[in-house]
Order: structure tokens, then sequence, then C-alpha cells
């Protein structure tokens, strides 16, 4: 099995990339298409950027099992939920209120909203959470509540979330330990024996040009779950050109300190044709206006991290 170890030039400054910020990106961008395995890194500095392997996972059937209805509705996803498009069916049912890129307030009961919100998109963090205050509820370090409303679930995908560490030790050990060495600090807050503390599960969400904040050492280890068929969600790391086609059973370790983004996901006809005669899996209103959900086929990503502001917990 031969795994290629690739050095890439940065072709796109962070400044550059920061005034894209919370936009999409199409896959004109994408100058090498990655969908094999390989080690990419920097070329000039030799930082390590991405690890890809391809069909490694077996307990796929665990995840899909027990956390594909785990991603739900979220307004707090930041740039990576892109623009605000004041005509979409979520946003053309409110009075919006200072609209700015990505954020923006909306009247209640003629007054602006408390909080700038986000696109309404499908992403839930399942595991811990550190300590977070706001509008006078202070919550402390915890096994989020969405986790503990369905620890069944929780409980009974656990093999697939092993099964990301295992590999994430045998493909990059060297991170691997920094991040364990962190956990190990607060062994109450990881995920049985774990690296990660969190995993953010996402459905048909098509991120913005985003840099991942409030994880420890900014790497993280994504894979994905898949329903029907479908084209693209390319995870773009625009700085080098690389677009990399993430699918069922592969894993990819990535720095996500560096700017990253998807390229459009969509379908063809014939595919339309072929999703539509599914059994319904996922149901809800569209008239909701959740960005993605309404759609035949589902591509799930997990996102696999340790919090890095556990260690604050007592």
């Amino acid at each position: 099995m031969t795994i290629k170890t690739i050095y890439l030039d940065r072709i796109i400054s962070d400044e550059e990339l920061k005034q894209v910020k919370g936009e999409f990106l199409d896959d004109g961008y994408v100058i090498h298409h990655i969908s094999s395995d390989c080690d990419i890194y920097d070329m000039d500095s030799k930082k390590f950027i991405c690890s890809f392997r391809k069909r490694r996972l077996k307990t796929s059937q665990y995840a899909w099992d027990n956390y594909k209805h785990l991603s739900v509705a979220a307004r707090g996803r930041g740039a990576s939920a892109g623009p605000i498009d004041p005509t979409s069916q979520y946003w053309k049912k409110r009075q919006l209120v200072d609209t700015k890129g990505y954020s923006t307030s909306y009247l209640v009961k003629g007054k602006p909203s408390k909080m700038r919100v986000n696109n309404q998109v499908s992403s839930t963090p399942i595991g811990f959470f550190d300590a977070t205050k706001g509008l006078g509820i202070n919550k402390p370090c915890r096994l989020s509540y969405h986790t503990m409303q369905n620890l069944e679930k929780y409980e009974g995908g656990k093999p697939y979330i092993a099964e990301l560490d295992r590999w994430y030790k045998k493909i990059r050990p060297d991170e691997y330990k920094h991040q364990l060495d962190r956990a190990l600090l607060q062994p109450n807050y990881r995920i049985d024996n774990t690296a990660y503390s969190t995993i953010t599960i996402n459905r048909n969400f098509r991120t913005a040009v985003h840099m991942d904040s409030g994880d420890y050492g900014g790497i993280a280890t994504l894979s994905c779950l898949e329903y029907g068929e479908y084209n693209g969600g390319l995870f773009m790391i625009p700085a080098y050109g690389i677009g990399i086609d993430l699918r069922q059973d592969d894993i990819l370790i990535a720095d996500v300190h560096n700017y990253h983004c998807n390229s459009e996901i969509w379908t063809t006809s014939e595919q339309d044709k072929k999703n539509d005669i599914l059994p319904k899996v996922f149901k809800a209103n569209a008239e909701v206006g959740t960005i993605g959900c309404y759609e035949d086929y589902a591509r799930i990503t997990f996102v696999s991290y340790l919090r890095e502001k556990l260690i604050n917990c007592s």
C-alpha cells in the first residue's frame, strides 16, 4: 500500500483568505484533487497540513445506527455557516437588523434580538463542553445537554469514535501524543480512553471559509457517513489548492487552524431519481428553512477534537 508524501507551495495567504471569511468558494480553487492515501506538508516550513487514508474505517454502521439523527439545527456556527441571504426560507420570515456578512440580528416583538446569529444549519456537538456564560446563564464543564438527552445513542456509537482514535494514533503519532497528554490532565472530560472530548456532527452542511477555534493543538479527525448519491462536498484547504474527496469509511486528519471550507454538494437528475425512491430516513419540515436538511440524500460529517478550555475545569 503506497502512501504518498506531498509537499505543496502556499498559493493564497491567510491575509487574503481572511477577506473571504464566511464566503463559499467553488471548486475552481482546487488544484490538487485528493482521493488516495497521502500525507501533505508545506513546502517551505515542512509543517503538517493533513493526512488522508481511503476506506480504513470498519465501524461506520455503529455511527449510522446511533448518530445519524444527532445533528440538529443550530444558529451559532459563525463564519462556517456562510453569508446571510435575506431571501432564504429561514430569513424571509424575519425582519433582519444590522446584517453583516455571516451574522445578523432580527426584530423580536419590535426590538432587535439580544444575540447576533448565523444561518441555521444542521450541526451539533456531542461529548463534553467547557464552562460557558451567556444571557445570564452560567453553565459548568459538562457532558452536553444534547448528549445527555441521547445518552443511549451516544454510548452505542462509541466503537466508531474509538476506531477514529486508533487511526489517529497510527497515522499521526506525534500529534496524537501531544493531544492525548493534554486530555489525560482532565480524564473526566475525555470520551472514554480517546484523545477526544467532543465530536461535532454535521448533516448536509456546506461550510464557508473559516478557521476552527476552541480546540487544543489545531488537529482534528474528520470522517463521514453517506446515504444516497451526491457529488462535491470536497474538504478544501484553499491556501494550498487542496480539495479532498472525503467519503464514507475514509479518515482525514487535518490542521484545522488553516482556513478551510467545502465545495458545493450537488446531484444530477439521475441521482435525484435514485435518491427519491430511498426510504425516507430523515424527516423535516421544509418551512423551517434549515439549510441542506430537506434532501433525500445525506452527507453526515464528524469532526473529532479536544476542547482547549477543558483544562480549566475543576
